[in-house]
């Protein structure tokens, strides 16, 4: 598929949404799972919770591809569009051994994180031997379930210098998904070999500022009374 044209400064965006994966459940009757089965939970606003079971392959391969996006959920015939709200895995072996599957009010906005997929390659990395540096993984939004995109894909292929940036403003998402970082905020640059430590340290730091921040609120704050005995 042919990618349209770069603006000037920004990524070209690719939030187009994947077929919704459908999984398939049944009511949970079984206790003996090693069959490849695994027992989960339906639950949410307007439906009773349900104790089902899941085949172990089937939900692997979805998880993979939606992880935090919706997708379609078949009981015993009946559909429900869900949320994998929780799992639980073997400390061992690392296999699921439960879920949550959660419907969500599908006509109420949710906040989530949606991940940043850097694609392409920056001119000012090929050309001038810069590094990129990607302050930002994920994008907070807040829209419909149904309108929640699988992941957003950044071009970087417009960073032509170490002057050229993608800040969140930039980013292009469609109409019914709202994007809740600082709009000046820095996602992709490419820095100058020798300013790679300092934009790293600026990074960390920002970090670090809102956890200090509290911790100084704490020590700050008086000590709490006994109680009365």
């Amino acid at each position: 598929m042919e990618s349209r044209p770069l603006l000037p400064y920004g990524p070209e965006i690719n939030t187009k949404k994947q077929i919704m994966i459908s999984l398939k459940a049944k009511t949970r009757i079984e206790k003996n799972y090693e069959d490849g089965s695994i027992p989960a939970i339906l639950y949410g606003p307007g439906v009773e919770n349900l104790m089902i079971q899941i085949n172990r392959k089937e939900f692997e391969k979805a998880y993979e591809v939606v992880e935090e996006t919706l997708m379609t959920l078949e009981v015993d015939g009946k559909q429900y569009s869900v949320l994998i709200y929780d799992t639980q895995q073997d400390p061992v072996s690392l296999d699921f051994i439960h879920v949550d599957f959660y419907q969500p009010n599908l006509k109420a906005e949710v906040e989530t994180e949606i991940e940043l997929e850097i694609v392409g390659e920056a001119p000012a990395v090929k050309n001038l031997g810069g590094t990129l540096i990607t302050n930002i993984k994920e994008l907070k939004i807040k829209a419909l379930p149904k309108d929640i995109p699988n992941a957003i894909k950044i071009d970087v292929s417009g960073l032509n210098t170490f002057e050229d940036h993608i800040l969140v403003k930039d980013i292009k998402v469609p109409s019914t998904v709202k994007v809740m970082d600082d709009p000046e905020e820095v996602v992709v640059q490419v820095t100058h070999p020798e300013n790679v430590d300092a934009e790293l340290a600026k990074s960390a730091e920002a970090v670090a500022e809102p956890i200090v921040a509290e911790e100084e609120k704490k020590e700050g704050e008086p000590a709490a009374e006994e109680p009365k005995k």
